[in-house]
């Protein structure tokens, strides 16, 4: 994978975007996969929607590239505030597609662009792409191919981060600590090392948001994972179960606790030693920390030290619903929401990743010495399970299991078997008779 420079995070997205479960499956149309549209002859529209959620604070700069995309195309494009977050966007997506008013660009998250897809309500994007002359081999692969299903895209990258470890320096020097851990097992060696110090707050914070997405790092360190592309048995096999009887056993230890609402708050107060959270954070608890941070690898575990590290963030797609002429239009738009100087400026004023090889990064790569740790770490990705992402319903129900697994008495095994006969009844009866 091409290594993409990564640069700073000024806000965190919305609570809701990675903790729910996207919108649901609606009729039976057909899929967008068979949605063949003739562009001969077509020419673009001169006005076009993009729906919104302004990921990390981003309004004004949407609104700046829209400006630049005017004056060098003359092509108008109405921004239109879809919803707080990722989530609520895509519900006004979905109900609109009984009317006629629907946005011709959408920002789809990695857990609702799929059943946008099962609705038929996106295109898959290679016939307009390349009618438009618009280069794909530019985008990082991995980040690109979240959106490929059967042998086609359905959303470029856009807006993307991936989880990374941060710690408080120093308590971790207090503790005759100088990095981050490298293993789970070595995280609770840390964790002993901080309480026999005098550090007086838990090694480690599990946060209640973006518990599934945070969580497959320690499912896939131990051989488990949420499913193995439709399979479910995966999400009570023993390496599942064995990661997450390790992470009940890091809070039933003391070791670890699990806090409410943004899982960054209480590490940038003080409150934890330690907490995973996205890359976009780094900025906000740099602002927010009285303590010198220090940042990581996501640790990996005596299954996997590898490919540990979930991707996640946003996509752009295009209506279904919209016409020809407007989809060619909203093809240009996309290519140029995400050419190589709009990504940089994207990233610079939110803290997403630059989603093109080649972005010009280098000031604030050099000002910032955590963010090289973040770089380094796309080496270490991986694409998450289909049982979060492509699932109707999946995110909220593993979210759900994980939850009472760190803070109930539910057996684990027990936990599992149902969130395995959840996900597979999901599947029988949302997605098996769904699928080309």
């Amino acid at each position: 994978m091409r290594r993409l420079r990564l640069v700073l995070a000024v806000v965190m997205v919305s609570a809701t975007v990675m903790a729910c479960g996207g919108p649901t499956i609606t009729g039976s149309g057909a899929l967008a996969s068979g949605v063949e549209v003739d562009y001969t002859g077509v020419q673009p529209a001169t006005e076009i929607s993009f729906w919104s959620n302004h990921p990390g604070g981003s309004i004004d700069t949407e609104k700046a590239i829209i400006a630049d995309f005017t004056r060098q195309t003359g092509i108008r494009v109405t921004l239109v505030t879809a919803g707080a977050n990722y989530d609520e966007v895509a519900q006004k997506f979905q109900a609109a597609q009984t009317s006629r008013s629907v946005g011709d660009v959408v920002v789809v998250s990695d857990v609702n662009w799929f059943p946008a897809f099962l609705n038929g309500s996106i295109v898959p994007l290679e016939p307009v792409l390349a009618n438009r002359g618009v280069d794909t081999n530019g985008y990082s692969t991995v980040l690109y191919n979240d959106y490929l299903y059967g042998g086609k895209h359905y959303a470029v990258p856009y807006a993307r981060s991936t989880p990374i470890f941060y710690y408080n320096r120093d308590n971790y020097r207090r503790a005759g600590l100088n990095r981050a851990p490298a293993t789970w097992e070595e995280a609770r060696e840390f964790a002993r090392r901080l309480k026999a110090s005098g550090v007086g707050v838990p090694s480690f914070g599990f946060g209640d948001q973006y518990l599934a997405w945070m969580m497959s790092n320690i499912v896939w360190s131990f051989g488990g994972a949420w499913s193995d592309k439709w399979n479910m048995d995966a999400a009570a096999s023993p390496g599942t179960r064995d990661g997450l009887n390790f992470a009940r056993s890091l809070v039933r230890d003391g070791w670890a606790t699990v806090t409410s609402g943004d899982p960054t708050r209480p590490f940038a107060a003080g409150a934890v030693s330690a907490v995973i959270a996205s890359t976009g954070s780094l900025r906000g608890i740099l602002d927010s920390a009285k303590f010198d941070v220090g940042v990581g690898f996501l640790p990996g575990g005596p299954a996997n030290q590898d490919k540990v590290v979930p991707t996640g963030g946003a996509g752009l797609a295009i209506s279904s619903k919209s016409s020809p002429d407007k989809q060619l239009a909203a093809a240009m738009f996309i290519g140029f929401l995400t050419n190589l100087e709009n990504t940089a400026k994207f990233s610079t004023a939110t803290g997403y990743l630059p989603v093109r090889s080649g972005a010009e990064m280098s000031a604030v790569y050099a000002t910032t010495p955590q963010f090289r740790t973040a770089v380094d770490q796309l080496t270490r990705v991986r694409n998450q399970d289909y049982a979060r992402v492509f699932l109707p319903g999946g995110d909220r129900v593993i979210s759900a299991t994980a939850q009472s697994i760190l803070t109930t008495q539910v057996g684990v095994s027990d936990a599992l078997d149902s969130l395995r006969d959840k996900l597979e009844k999901f599947y029988r009866r949302d997605v098996e008779s769904r699928l080309n």
